[in-house]
């Protein structure tokens, strides 16, 4: 259990500064918080937001957002856990009053914004508002934004009760970079003692994905969504990419809902609905529910779909296949369920087929096929296929017979759904801290001032158990008491495979540094790792699995293989698909050329482009990879690009910055016992604007 000095030094991330007690005054110094730490959306918000129904128009006023406050009730939506009603921008007058404080529009809300919070409380919902990380809103009428008002704006939300902050991009940046502006009105905003949901809205300009994780709740990967299928689809394959950059309580935002507003069809609005829910993106309506048809609120309630939105793993779906407009995504969920997506883009009907091993769920004897929409309910061995409408989306959540082993790849294990877990306080924690008793609570694992994005906070005593079913080789995991416990703690750790133990850390202290463990985990059917108290007590035995690399299955046979032969664990590409053997193209699969580079071509290769990450699995099997890289010719002389080779997570060579004006160059590493290898394009920090990356011949001798 942790002491109550620790609890406070840790509540909403705010540093003590000074502590009265009986013996005097004690000063404790620290630096700024490093992290977002408010607990909040551990899984995606659900609510509403005007402007995609409003804009600026008349109609956006305090009638509205009570009518909807209402509808929210009356339909039954806070019933399936839409929680949040949020206005935007054109609340304010376009001046500050005379004190410097935002004052809002007398005309659109007579009664005030916080007498609006109070009616939207009072219903048992949550109020959120919205500003910009400038000196202006994006509004042509310009309204004030936050920049330099941080915290006098951050102190007169949390006055009037504000539960959510949609903090914009426009105005004058005043030479700040995203990463300044948004850091500011998180400090500003954690300062104040009231938890706010902190949606970042910088449409994807910085990369936020890249930073944004410990700066806010979500953030905006794109521009604005429209009420077009064009509109949709787009937005939905730029934010597919960015899987890996989404965890409880960060969460990539492509923006809100248009289902209702009748710019598509019912068929699209359940494709945009089940690819959101899909891609683990908040669900913030966009539509006047007050006037909203019975089709939009069957859509809108649909809490099998929504389920798989709001899934405590807290995993985006990824792309499994996609090829002529016909598209194949695939979500992990908590309890070992997938959820598996078959999206036609295309202007015609279709067959889509899959299968459950390709879905990442193979191992049982049979599954059971649940079509979310229609609610049918079937049985397969394998195969998952679907006839599917023009524009369409069938969704299935698929659950094996018997439990399933984790696919060939090197997992991160707070990514795989566990068969039980038990730990001393509060819950164990994914990729954070065990914090305090409350979901979400902890901060960036940390152990003797080493931070791993990966792992799994735990507090003694503990016990977590994954089923392997024999698939897997071994774990590497870095272990120690985490450094939110400055003193006290001492734990060991130790690691099952059934009930053979198979390392153990001895006695570990918050002294003690990081010590890495390696288990064999060969033939195991189940994995368990151990948390203990060491035999004095758990007072501030906060423990952190940090890093736990999980690999299973074999390798690529002896002898050497063309990259492109062979089947990758995980690929993100920033414009359309990773091909094989062609060069990148467009959107749609197979639509490059043959790879070209200063005017040489190659027969074997990825097309890929900017940012890009490709990782195969090598178990251990492999020694060398050898590969030329380039700007392909189709772009000309444009683009600018760095490739990059990662060998277990480190970087292993770089070709430094490669035009479309140069030619290839060839890059080689050792991979001698890796198990696993990443292929990564950079933008060369320019953008990604004709960045065509090609892999040129790439081998690998194992």
């Amino acid at each position: 259990m942790a002491s109550n000095l620790d609890k406070i030094k840790r509540h909403f991330g705010v540093i003590l500064a000074a502590l009265v007690v009986a013996s005097g005054l004690v000063v404790i110094s620290a630096p700024p918080a490093p992290a977002l730490q408010n607990t909040l959306t551990r899984t995606p918000q659900m609510g509403f937001n005007n402007w995609n129904a409003t804009h600026c128009r008349a109609e956006f006023n305090e009638a509205m957002i009570k009518g909807v406050a209402d509808a929210f009730v009356t339909h039954g939506l806070k019933d399936v856990g839409y929680n949040y009603v949020n206005i935007d921008d054109c609340w304010a007058l376009p001046q500050r009053n005379a004190n410097g404080d935002l004052v809002p529009d007398p005309a659109r809300f007579p009664s005030g914004i916080k007498a609006l919070a109070d009616y939207v409380h009072a219903r048992g919902l949550k109020f959120g508002i919205y500003t910009s990380a400038g000196t202006k809103t994006c509004d042509a009428l310009g309204f004030p934004g936050g920049i330099g008002h941080e915290q006098q704006d951050a102190d007169l939300f949390a006055s009037w009760g504000v539960d959510y902050l949609k903090y914009d991009n426009c105005g004058d940046h005043l030479g700040q970079s995203a990463q300044q502006r948004y850091t500011a009105m998180r400090d500003a905003l954690l300062r104040t003692g009231r938890p706010i949901v902190f949606a970042i809205c910088e449409w994807g300009t910085s990369q936020p994905w890249t930073w944004a994780r410990e700066v806010g709740n979500s953030w905006r990967t794109t521009g604005d969504i429209t009420d077009t299928w064009s509109s949709m689809i787009s937005i939905a394959r730029q934010n597919r990419v960015l899987a890996e950059h989404a965890s409880p309580g960060s969460w990539n935002d492509p923006d809100m809902l248009e289902v209702g507003n009748g710019g598509m069809t019912d068929t699209e609005y359940r494709t945009h609905f089940s690819l959101w829910a899909q891609m683990a993106a908040p669900l913030l309506i966009g539509s006047d529910l007050r006037t909203a048809s019975p089709e939009t609120l069957a859509i809108l309630k649909n809490t099998d779909v929504i389920a798989v939105d709001q899934d405590p793993l807290g995993r985006q779906g990824t792309v499994v296949s996609e090829a002529g407009g016909l598209v194949v995504m695939s979500k992990q969920l908590a309890n070992g369920d997938v959820s598996v997506t078959l999206t036609n883009e295309t202007e015609t009907t279709a067959t889509i087929s899959t299968s459950a091993s390709a879905a990442g769920i193979a191992g049982a004897e049979s599954y059971r096929l649940k079509d979310l929409w229609t609610k049918a309910v079937t049985t397969t061995s394998d195969a998952i296929t679907a006839t599917v409408p023009a524009h369409g989306t069938v969704m299935y959540r698929v659950t094996p017979a018997s439990p399933v082993p984790p696919p060939t790849g090197v997992h991160n294990l707070a990514d795989l759904p566990t068969t039980s877990a038990t730990s001393g306080w509060g819950p164990f924690e994914p990729d954070h801290s065990n914090g305090e008793r409350a979901s979400g609570d902890g901060r960036v694992l940390t152990i003797g001032g080493t931070t791993y994005l990966n792992g799994l906070g735990v507090h003694a005593p503990s016990d977590l158990r994954w089923h392997l079913g024999g698939a897997c080789r071994s774990l590497t995991v870095d272990v120690g008491v985490d450094d939110e416990t400055t003193s006290g703690g001492s734990v060991i750790f130790r690691i099952y495979r059934d009930r053979f133990l198979v390392a153990d850390s001895g006695r570990s202290t918050s002294s003690d540094p990081p010590r890495r463990l390696t288990a064999n985990l060969h033939d195991g059917n189940e994995l368990r790792l151990v948390v203990t108290d060491a035999g004095d007590g758990n007072v501030r035995d906060h423990a952190d699995w940090a890093n736990p690399r999980l690999a299973c299955g074999d390798g690529p046979s002896a002898g050497t293989h063309h990259l492109s032969d062979l089947p990758w664990t995980s690929a993100t590409n920033g414009w359309g698909p990773v091909e094989r053997d062609r060069s990148n193209g467009e959107q749609s699969s197979g639509d490059g050329r043959t790879l070209m580079v200063g005017g040489t071509t190659f027969a074997k290769g990825l097309g890929a482009h900017a940012t890009s990450a490709v990782t195969y699995y090598l178990g251990a099997g492999c020694s060398t990879f050898r590969t030329g890289v380039g700007v392909d010719d189709e772009v000309g002389s444009n683009g600018s690009v760095t490739f990059e080779i990662h060998v277990d997570g480190k970087k292993a060579a770089d070709s430094g910055r490669l035009t479309g004006a140069g030619s290839s160059t060839t890059l080689t590493v050792s991979v001698t016992n890796a198990l696993e290898l990443t292929l990564r394009v950079t933008d060369a920090a320019d953008g990604i604007t004709y960045d065509h990356a090609d892999w040129l011949t790439p081998q690998l001798t194992c």
